[in-house]
């Protein structure tokens, strides 16, 4: 028996909130789940600093990552079965990707790549090619396996069907994470009838298409999509925190350059602040890393760096208005003069933030990105795109919806001088009470 075609002697369950259990009969998933670069999942947060908004947002990568293992287990397995188009050689290449989809997310995610301009989607590819223990386990199947893992990826595997089921508009990764975010935050937005869509799913030569008859299901995922970005993703509270960790990482760094003196040395980010990282030296980084340096530069010196880190660390966030960069890019010019010349540094303390997105798109020839849309498979056979079946998606096709909001600290502004004519002004401007 090829290692492939291994099975455990018994069959493992995780217990899970989301699907009740994920299983796991096949040998390398089990080996793959049990490396140190898949365990360092558990440390990373899926939801980054929601967090301080939804308490009970505290789940993480690892969980996610065994939710979209098992959508696709249960595709393959118990969907796609004897169906045409469909190759089960290809079922453990998409166990594996969908198992490691995530791999190479860094500590807060999203706001960490932007900071240092990273990419997870590299690292993940990164860590699978390099000298891991991942690599190690995916190199039993075969010489090239990691490469297909890679390869699907990135998107540029040669069969588009397995890529579709992990990255598209209607994918294993968004409907795990709907539904796992809006459990762990508490919300009722990302729920929806996955167990429909799923049995309505079928494979076709590029990608997974759905039974006209499903229709109604994806529609109400779409709009289950939309609510949790501006409900619980683009929460104006979550934002704020977003807006100092990115300012605390780029203090961090400034000061390093300036060669500032650490009384807590930033060792930990030396090879990312001198844009040399190694995937060795990502893999040590995690929110707990994070945290502790974060938690120790409460001490430091540097005013505006010991201040951020106590407002992340105990939760005393910026305030917010409503900002439109259209209208009101004089009041931010003068603000950011006021800022100064009250002794409060606009660099860290003024920040516009700005949210955007495009609930459901289909690709239109001559544009950069290419979005696979949704398809219904019709009962004549016919092949059509979800938006000109459903008056729903058609709505809102192609509509990008974007918020800007101006984050500032009230307490510092409330601090000045009650005389100060600055003060007034600010308060004025920002329409402080």
């Amino acid at each position: 028996m090829t290692y492939s075609n291994e099975k455990l002697s018994e069959e493992k369950v995780f217990k899970d909130p989301v699907h009740r259990y994920v299983h796991v009969r096949d040998k390398l998933i089990w080996e793959l789940i049990a490396t140190k670069e898949f365990q360092r999942l558990r440390r990373i947060r899926q939801l980054g600093t929601t967090f301080v908004t939804f308490h009970g947002a505290e789940h993480s990568r690892f969980n996610h990552s065994l939710g979209v293992y098992e959508i696709i287990r249960r595709m393959i397995d118990d969907i796609f079965v004897d169906r045409p188009y469909w190759n089960p050689d290809e079922r453990l290449l998409c166990l594996c990707s969908a198992l490691l989809h995530d791999l190479g997310h860094g500590p807060f995610s999203h706001s960490f790549e932007k900071v240092f301009h990273l990419d997870h989607e590299d690292f993940t590819q990164s860590i699978i090619l390099g000298e891991t223990e991942v690599n190690s386990v995916l190199k039993k199947v075969s010489a090239d396996f990691p490469k297909k893992v890679a390869e699907v990826i990135a998107k540029t595997y040669e069969n588009k069907l397995v890529v579709s089921m992990i990255s598209s508009q209607i994918d294993a990764d968004r409907m795990d994470y709907l539904q796992r975010d809006a459990y762990y935050t508490g919300v009722s937005y990302g729920h929806f009838d996955m167990e429909r869509i799923l049995r309505v799913m079928r494979p076709q030569e590029d990608q997974v298409v759905i039974k006209s008859s499903g229709m109604h299901a994806v529609e109400d995922y779409i709009m289950s999509r939309y609510q949790m970005y501006w409900q619980v993703y683009f929460h104006p509270v979550t934002r704020s925190s977003e807006v100092i960790l990115t300012k605390i990482l780029h203090r961090a760094k400034k000061l390093y350059e300036k060669n500032f003196s650490f009384q807590t040395k930033p060792t930990h980010f030396y090879s990312i602040f001198n844009n040399e990282v190694t995937v060795s030296d990502y893999l040590k980084l995690d929110e707990s890393v994070i945290l502790y340096y974060f938690q120790a530069w409460q001490e430091e010196d540097d005013e505006i760096l010991s201040d951020l880190c106590s407002r992340f660390c105990d939760r005393k966030l910026f305030k917010y208005v409503e900002f439109n960069p259209s209208e009101q890019m004089m009041e931010l010019m003068e603000l950011t003069q006021l800022f100064k010349k009250a002794g409060i540094n606009p660099d860290y303390y003024l920040v516009v933030d700005s949210s955007s997105d495009l609930p459901y798109d289909f690709y239109r020839p001559g544009e950069e990105e290419e979005r696979l849309p949704i398809h219904l498979l019709m009962p004549t056979g016919e092949i059509r795109e979800l938006s000109r079946q459903s008056e729903i998606v058609d709505a809102i096709s192609g509509k990008r919806r974007t918020d800007h909001k101006l984050y500032f600290p009230e307490d510092m502004i409330n601090k000045l001088s009650s005389k100060s004519t600055v003060k007034k002004k600010i308060k004025e401007l920002l329409d402080i009470k």
